[in-house]
Parts: C-alpha cells; sequence; structure tokens
C-alpha cells in the first residue's frame, strides 16, 4: 500500500511540474539569420527581427545584447 502511495505522489508531483514548463513564458524567433549577399563596402545594411511571445505567461524581456 505504501509503494503505491508513493508512486502516486511520484506521478502527481511529475503533472504538476509538467503542466507548470508548459505554461512558462517562450520566446520564439522564427528567423535567427539573415544573408545579405553582396553588399560594398561601407554601406549601410539593415534587417528586422521579428520576436513572438509564444507561452501561456507574460514575457519580461529584462536586458537586450546586440551581437
Amino acid at each position: 500500500m505504501q509503494k503505491k502511495l508513493i508512486l502516486f505522489i511520484l506521478i502527481l508531483g511529475l503533472v504538476l511540474t509538467f503542466s507548470l514548463v508548459q505554461a512558462a513564458p517562450r520566446l520564439t524567433i522564427p528567423e535567427t539569420e539573415f544573408d545579405f549577399g553582396f553588399a560594398p563596402q561601407n554601406s549601410k545594411l539593415t534587417h528586422t527581427f521579428w520576436l513572438h511571445s509564444t507561452g501561456d505567461d507574460t514575457l519580461k524581456i529584462l536586458r537586450v545584447k546586440p551581437g
């Protein structure tokens, strides 16, 4: 009986942990690279990357470090 109780508690803990991980905020970046191809020297090039919040919770961006 005690083994069944321990197994039940373990399974319940795993299910709760999995549900919390699924509810976490997630950042999705569909396009992580962009190839400009040939570009003349000293030319200005720009490209916009879209970021999407796909999780179930609020996504907080606290710091941005351009590379």
